[in-house]
C-alpha cells in the first residue's frame, strides 16, 4: 500500500509539499518529522488506473 505524506506549514497548516511513499517508508518519515517537530498529514494514496 502507498501513502501520500504532506508536510504542513507551521503557521496555518496548509500543505507545503507532498510525496507518495510505500508503507515501509512511512515510519522512517514520521520519526524524522517528530524529531524536528514537523507536522504531517498522511492518507492512503490514490491508486492510478492503468
Amino acid at each position: 500500500m502507498r501513502f501520500e505524506i504532506m508536510r504542513l506549514d507551521d503557521v496555518d497548516g496548509t500543505a507545503v509539499d507532498s510525496t507518495v511513499v510505500d508503507a515501509a517508508s512511512v515510519n522512517r518519515i514520521v520519526q524524522q518529522a517528530a524529531a524536528i517537530g514537523q507536522r504531517l498529514y498522511i492518507r492512503p494514496a490514490e491508486s492510478s488506473a492503468s
